[in-house]
C-alpha cells in the first residue's frame, strides 16, 4: 500500500529555516512529479513548488529565492528546503506525489506537516 508521508514542520522565528520530507513506500515503481502545497485554514491548497522526473523545478512567485525543492529518487524522498522563513509561510504544508505502483498510476496526499513562523 503506497504511502507518503511528511516530516520537518514545526516553529521557528521569522528568518529562520526548515527542511521538509516527503517519503514515499509501498511497491513505489516509479516516483514521478511531487509537488508541495500549502492551505491556509479555509481556503484551497496553493501549489508552493513541484519537481518533475527530470529535476525541473516550478516555484510559487512568493517562495522563489527562498524555497529549494530536491529529490533523492533513490530514497523516494522529495526535500522541501525553506529559507529566510516569514509568518505568511505558516500553514500546513502537503506533499503530493505521481505514483506508479504495479499497474496504477494515480496521486496521492500525505496527511500534512504544520510549519509555523513567529514574528
Amino acid at each position: 500500500q503506497v504511502q507518503l508521508v511528511e516530516s520537518g514542520g514545526g516553529l521557528v522565528q521569522a528568518g529562520g529555516s526548515l527542511r521538509l520530507s516527503c517519503a514515499a513506500s509501498g511497491g513505489i515503481m516509479d516516483l514521478n512529479t511531487v509537488g508541495w502545497y500549502r492551505q491556509p485554514p479555509g481556503k484551497q491548497r496553493d501549489l508552493v513548488a513541484r519537481i518533475d522526473t527530470g529535476g525541473s523545478k516550478t516555484y510559487a512567485d512568493s517562495v522563489k529565492g527562498r524555497f529549494t525543492i530536491s529529490r533523492d529518487n533513490a530514497k523516494n524522498t522529495v526535500y522541501l528546503r525553506m529559507n529566510s522563513l516569514k509568518p505568511e509561510d505558516t500553514d500546513v504544508y502537503y506533499c503530493n506525489a505521481n505514483i506508479r505502483a504495479g499497474s496504477v498510476v494515480r496521486n496521492y496526499w500525505g496527511q500534512g506537516t504544520q510549519v509555523t513562523v513567529s514574528s
